[in-house]
C-alpha cells in the first residue's frame, strides 16, 4: 500500500557532493519521522540521519557533512551529502514512519539506492 523510492545514488570522487531523495507514495494519512539509513557491505545497517518535526538527528561520523530535510507536502525527505569520504560507500535507505489511509501506524523502508565514493 505505501511506497518509498529513493532515487540520487551514484558514483562520487572523494570531497564531492551528492543529493539523494526519497518519496513517499500510496495509501498514507500521515508521516511522522522520516530518516535515512545505510548498510556496507559486511556490516550493520546504521542510522544516517532523522528529521521529526523541527528536529534532526546526525550519526557522529556525517554530522557537519549531510543536512536531512522535508517537504511535508510532497512526502519527500532529502540527504544533501558534502565533503564524501570512501567511508560513506554504502547502500542508502529510507525510512518513514507512517499513518497509513487505514489510520495504522506502519514503518516503511525504500529499496535503497547505492552511492559509491571512489577516486
Amino acid at each position: 500500500q505505501v511506497q518509498l523510492v529513493e532515487s540520487g545514488g551514484g558514483l562520487v570522487r572523494p570531497g564531492g557532493s551528492l543529493r539523494l531523495s526519497c518519496a513517499a507514495s500510496g495509501s498514507i494519512f500521515s508521516i511522522n519521522a522520516m530518516g535515512w539509513y545505510r548498510q556496507a557491505p559486511g556490516k550493520q545497517r546504521e542510522l544516517v540521519a532523522t528529521i521529526t518535526g523541527g528536529s534532526t538527528n546526525y550519526a557522529d561520523s556525517v554530522k557537519g557533512r549531510f543536512t536531512i530535510s522535508r517537504d511535508n507536502a510532497k512526502n519527500t525527505v532529502d540527504l544533501q551529502m558534502h565533503s564524501l569520504k570512501p567511508e560513506d560507500t554504502a547502500v542508502y535507505y529510507c525510512n518513514a514512519d507512517i499513518i497509513d489511509s487505514d489510520y495504522l501506524p506502519r514503518l516503511s523502508w525504500g529499496q535503497g539506492t547505492q552511492v559509491t565514493v571512489s577516486s
